[in-house]
């Protein structure tokens, strides 16, 4: 049955014969045709100036904002937001001969129809490069506001700077792999793992993955020794645990961390733990009043961390620990 509802599906709206003027619905249907087949529009090529190397890049970091999008797209507007947000820093000309190509405002005429108002997909001022992770796994969580997360080598974030020694041991442990020495393929995995990177199983096949680690912008949740470290790291890896993470990077700590937001499932992150009482709003670093909103809440209802009348701020129990110094 399925597979008569796919068939149905690409007749009825073939993505390679679109002359730029369907909208979210062309779109919608091409990004389903990338995910089945992997191949981008034949016509776009005359809209736009990058090779189809570059296009199916964009497709894929689409597909994925589109899956993560909640509600998804519905209108022309709404579809060109996400197209202008997910490939921001891209070729001008790229984007918007992108637009053109499907008949989608044109970021000018994106503002016009907006009269002023917020975008809802509109990207934070600051922030540096956008994220989408693998999936997280249960050993990435190391509290309730630290997570490590990979990023798939084909990512244009990641992808022109694997270094040559890990390509190269990727294509010895496939070999090692083919010929089932499993020594020497684990030995090369070992080097890859040294090196900042990964094997993932995803979707049915094994990814190189980059490694980052991501503090959460604006929180600070209790350490895990401290009362309440067990549920934020708890809560935080249920969250997490198994999805594909947006992550907008605002700068990097003096620990090699990239300091951002998480969206996961259309939730943010920061927010969820705000609200249940299981991080405080690391104010010093983050001035934002929703932040500030959030834990208020928390105080209110006495939830978490908040059942205590006095709770420890985790940065001065840290202070205590290394003495004061």
């Amino acid at each position: 049955m399925g597979n008569a509802i796919r068939l149905l599906y690409r007749k009825c709206i073939n993505p390679t014969t679109y002359d730029g003027s369907h909208g979210v619905s062309a779109l919608s249907g091409d990004l389903y045709n990338f995910e089945t087949t992997s191949q981008v529009p034949e016509k776009l090529g005359s809209y736009v100036v990058s090779s189809k190397r570059a296009q199916a890049n964009w497709y894929g970091k689409i597909l994925e904002a589109w899956k993560q999008a909640e509600p998804r797209p519905q209108t022309d507007e709404e579809a060109a937001r996400l197209v202008i947000v997910t490939l921001k820093g891209h070729k001008k000309a790229d984007v918007e001969g992108l637009l053109s190509f499907y008949g989608l405002p044109s970021p000018h005429k994106l503002d016009e129809v907006s009269n002023g108002s917020p975008s809802p997909v509109s990207v934070p001022e600051g922030v540096r490069f956008e994220l989408h992770t693998l999936p997280v796994d249960t050993k990435s969580v190391a509290d309730g506001d630290t997570v490590t997360v990979y990023v798939s080598s084909k990512d244009p974030i990641v992808s022109s700077s694997v270094p040559k020694e890990v390509k190269l041991a990727v294509a010895k442990r496939a070999k090692a792999r083919e010929k089932k020495n499993y020594t020497e393929a684990d030995a090369l995995h070992k080097t890859i793992i040294a090196s900042g990177y990964r094997m993932i199983n995803f979707q049915n096949d094994e990814v190189l993955g980059k490694k980052f680690r991501i503090r959460l912008r604006g929180i600070d949740s209790p350490e895990s020794k401290m009362p309440f470290g067990k549920e934020a790291h708890d809560e935080l890896l249920k969250m997490v645990e198994g999805k594909t993470l947006k992550v907008l990077v605002y700068t990097e700590d003096r620990y090699g961390r990239c300091v951002g937001d998480i969206y996961c499932n259309g939730k943010f992150v920061q927010e969820v733990m705000l609200k249940k009482g299981l991080a405080w709003h690391y104010v010093a670093y983050d001035k934002r009043a929703e932040l500030a909103k959030w834990e208020n809440e928390a105080r209110q209802k006495r939830i978490g961390l908040w059942s205590s009348s006095n709770p420890e701020k985790p940065w001065e129990w840290r202070k205590n620990k290394r003495g004061g110094n």
